[in-house]
């Protein structure tokens, strides 16, 4: 990336979006381009200062985060545009699945270190996703269970090989990438042009669509409470 990381920060909460800008503004490779008070706000933002990663809470007033992501997630051209990291206060927060599910790139809590914060951004700059993959999973299995007992699957699923299933179970458990390559005797390349494939075949935006749509086609059944 050429430049500076520029970050868009989006919260109801004026003291919050001063205190993220602050810590933004003290990285080097880092500059705060926008504050926004709620959703509508952060698209028209989004649109004008184009950032790189948007922090994005996820209830504000007006329009929630849910659906500021979906709008600037949806405008954005294939590998480039802003990518939401979603602030959240609880891990199990029922609405972070959505956001998720409208295309942002991961989510921190609110509460994490400053230091994770900055990492954050930096691998969501980075075009990578920003998952603890057993939170994220067992998130997205929580929520899980709220949909359709009968989840057919999809054309796209079917359509995967059974190499490209196996990685795909993996991920939705909350694998990463050298447990992946550990548990099915792979290499990291080739564990990575598995994903690659994934992410094509399912129309995906990152990892976290990919737990996302195992769940969702039914091929991973969330595990009983």
């Amino acid at each position: 990336m050429n430049g500076p990381i520029r970050v868009l920060i989006a919260d109801d909460l004026t003291l919050v979006r001063h205190s993220f800008r602050l810590l933004v503004e003290t990285a080097p490779d880092m500059e705060a381009v926008g504050e926004a008070g709620n959703g509508v706000e952060a698209v028209a933002l989004a649109a004008g200062v184009r950032p790189d990663v948007v922090l994005m809470d996820i209830r504000m007033p007006e329009m929630d985060g849910i659906e500021a992501t979906r709008r600037i997630c949806s405008a954005r051209a294939p590998g480039c545009g802003p990518r939401v990291l979603v602030l959240t206060t609880f891990d199990l927060d029922e609405y972070v699945y959505g956001a998720l599910r409208a295309g942002a790139s991961g989510f921190l809590l609110k509460d994490a270190p400053p230091a994770d914060l900055l990492y954050g951004i930096r691998v969501v700059a980075g075009g990578e996703s920003l998952l603890a993959p057993t939170v994220t999973s067992r998130l997205i299995s929580e929520y899980a269970r709220n949909l359709p007992p009968v989840r057919p699957v999809g054309r796209e699923i079917e359509g995967l090989t059974d190499r490209e299933r196996d990685v795909l179970l993996l991920i939705a458990r909350g694998l990463s990438n050298p447990e992946i390559g550990d548990h099915l005797n792979l290499r990291q390349t080739t564990v990575k042009t598995h994903i690659g494939h994934l992410l094509a075949k399912l129309n995906a935006r990152d990892r976290a669509q990919l737990v996302i749509a195992a769940y969702e086609s039914g091929l991973v059944v969330p595990a009983p409470s």
